[in-house]
């Protein structure tokens, strides 16, 4: 995967102390590398390396050239030596490009051995953080990962196709399939764009090269449009009005352009975007679907690693703001870029600092843009298998109003260094079942009705349950708020409020009813069989609390459902005070009950009866001399409701 690694690599000097005869071939080398050369480079040190000339720096250096042409297994091999050698002071960032070498050849065990010895060399990097904090980072991968296809494109060549996006009925991309200079890195021709045409069955053909004005005999590539389609970002190398400048250090850097399209169909008034500089590079631009933010990577001044994804605002004139860095929730001291921020505001970008299966893995920050205008916590989540790989795996893009979704890798299997991988968005359809029973008995409720609504309180679906009292919804959504409700006559009703998981699978909710009616008869305490709390008094007070209001509303709405029923109210106390007094205070509080029953409720008095037993009854030990909390002595300050006669 080679523009990415443009904005990234810096040029390296060789220092060796080795044979005369060896040298030769190390300045050569050493002049490859650093014209980024690199396929050159490995040849030259690996023809070194094999004829028993090793040293620290060589075997650098030739890691470095097979690490940095994703040639991960040779990579492995040759930091695998360096690490035997037990140098004290090497780079801990070595220890990093082992464990990345290693997981593309998917020896994790190994990976994370080094990855904690990194970890441990520099407690504040952000990756070495990450990797401590989720160490199972396995397993949810793997928890992440879903069941799909994924389908290498007709239009990819032996050669680098990367980086797509569609455009009206279009995919443009980028490739190096062209006839013109080649590049020395990889002796492949530069990139360009080109656009694949979508047929009539989905898939694309008739390949062809974008707009000479913006094609040009450097490197362009991954490109972003405005909503309207009237604006194109793309990528290219600093070189513009046929000037090609490079930075101080003489590295040639990346730049986005914008062209606006003119009435007969072209692209014309190509400008460099304000933020860009011949001392860093800029790349990757990506437009949200509002048209009012652009997302891109950088390695510009305030980059907390290799490159960032930074933001910026797109004026309504069209003009661009400040870039502002995403920072540590998005960012590492690894390499963040390709950016993709989908319809739904949720941001794709791919990472080699956060924990993956080897290589670029692309994450997502659900509902980022909503999340980040409000200051709320994000969640990081590696999307998984079959998207991501041991290798590495970027330049994710989908149309969510298509279900077409693309992303780039140089995986096995492939036919060129860099292929595009297309992917049907899949449905994720949850299963929702579960069976209605009796809360008490635990016995199936045959008849029983179970309703589904969304969070919003809308009803999706309604069933009423057979023998087995089992049901059964389907097409659940992911990652979505539902209630489930069971219902039945003379049962109150169970309700269960519930999220569906990012991955599809079969969710079971059992509904247990309540009996709503009950039998009572002589001798049956309301309180208890209807599950009326007791009658609280506050300490030394004998008034009707207004939360006691409540529950005496409910002994008034039973003696008026059973106009023959009478009951007998039994007030009681705490054991402060005397007892005497307590005799007394509990008089009044059953006068009191009696006659809030009376007055408001309308109840006959011959209806009623009562008296206060004060301390003698109470529910606990907190009788005189007992230390006891508030709330224990509040629990023997009550009334009780007992049926006298139906």
């Amino acid at each position: 995967m080679k523009t990415h690694k443009i904005i990234c690599i810096l040029a390296l000097s060789f220092a060796f102390s080795i044979g005369y005869a060896q040298k030769g071939k190390i300045r050569q080398a050493s002049k490859e590398y650093d014209n980024l050369a690199y396929l050159k480079t490995s040849e030259i040190l690996l023809e070194v390396a094999e004829n028993g000339y090793k040293s620290v720096d060589l075997l650098q250096k030739l890691a470095n050239s097979f690490y940095f042409n994703n040639q991960m297994k040779e990579a492995a091999k040759w930091y695998g030596e360096l690490m035997t050698m037990n140098v004290d002071g090497i780079d801990p960032e070595y220890y990093f490009r082992y464990a990345q070498a290693l997981k593309s050849i998917e020896d994790y065990t190994e990976s994370d051995k080094w990855m904690k010895k990194f970890a441990a060399e520099d407690r504040s990097d952000l990756r070495g953080r990450a990797f401590s904090s989720t160490v199972d980072y396995l397993a949810m991968i793997d928890e992440a990962s879903r069941d799909f296809e994924v389908y290498n494109l007709d239009i990819n060549t032996e050669v680098s196709d990367f980086g797509t996006t569609q455009y009206k009925n279009q995919l443009i991309f980028a490739s190096t399939r062209g006839n013109g200079k080649k590049y020395k890195w990889n002796e492949q021709p530069f990139l360009d764009l080109y656009s694949a045409d979508k047929t009539e069955d989905g898939s694309y053909g008739n390949v062809q090269k974008l707009d000479t004005d913006i094609n040009t005999k450097f490197h362009e590539s991954t490109v972003a449009f405005t909503p309207d389609d009237n604006v194109i970002y793309f990528t290219r190398n600093n070189y513009f009005k046929k000037k090609y400048k490079n930075s101080e250090d003489g590295t040639n850097r990346l730049k986005v352009f914008k062209a606006t399209l003119n009435e007969d169909g072209q692209w014309d008034d190509i400008e460099s975007v304000h933020f860009n500089s011949d001392e860093y590079s800029v790349a990757h631009p990506t437009i949200n679907v509002q048209g009012t933010k652009m997302y891109f990577a950088s390695d510009m001044e305030g980059t907390l690693g290799k490159s960032d994804i930074f933001e910026v605002d797109i004026n309504d004139d069209g003009s661009l703001g400040d870039p502002v860095n995403l920072g540590p929730s998005v960012n590492t001291e690894g390499h963040e870029t390709f950016p993709f921020i989908n319809s739904e505001g949720d941001l794709y970008f791919s990472s080699n600092g956060f924990n993956g299966l080897g290589g670029l893995d692309v994450f997502v920050i659900r509902d980022f843009e909503n999340k980040r205008e409000a200051n709320q916590p994000m969640a990081l989540e590696n999307v998984g298998r079959p998207i991501n790989s041991p290798m590495d795996d970027f330049g994710y893009y989908e149309n969510i109003g298509t279900k077409e979704g693309f992303f780039t890798s140089n995986r096995e299997g492939g036919k060129g260094d860099d292929d595009i991988y297309s992917f049907t968005i899949p449905e994720c359809e949850q299963v929702l079942e579960g069976t209605v029973k009796d809360k008490e008995t635990l016995e199936l409720l045959p008849g029983a009705i179970v309703t589904l609504f969304d969070s919003e309180g809308n009803q999706l679906e309604q069933v009423t349950v057979g023998d087995d009292a089992s049901y059964t919804f389907e097409g659940l959504g992911c990652e979505l708020e539902y209630l489930v409700r069971g219902q039945k006559d003379t049962y109150a009703s169970d309700e269960k409020r519930f999220t569906t998981p990012k991955k599809k699978q079969k969710l079971e909710i059992e509904l247990l009813l309540e009996k709503d009616e009950k039998g009572i008869g002589e001798g049956t305490d309301l309180a208890v069989t209807l599950g009326i709390p007791i009658i609280y008094f506050d300490f030394d007070k004998s008034n009707i609390r207004p939360d006691a209001e409540v529950e005496l509303q409910k002994v008034i709405a039973v003696l008026k459902k059973y106009p023959n029923m009478t009951i007998d109210v039994r007030s009681h106390t705490d054991s402060r005070a005397t007892f005497a007094y307590n005799d007394a205070l509990s008089n009044r509080r059953n006068k009191s009950t009696i006659k809030y029953i009376i007055e408001v409720g309308g109840i006959s008095a011959d209806r009623l009866t009562g008296k206060g037993y004060g301390e003698s009854q109470l529910v606990n030990g907190c009788s005189d001399g007992v230390k006891c909390t508030e709330e224990e002595h509040q629990l023997n300050r009550r009334s009780e409701f007992i049926i006298v006669k139906m």
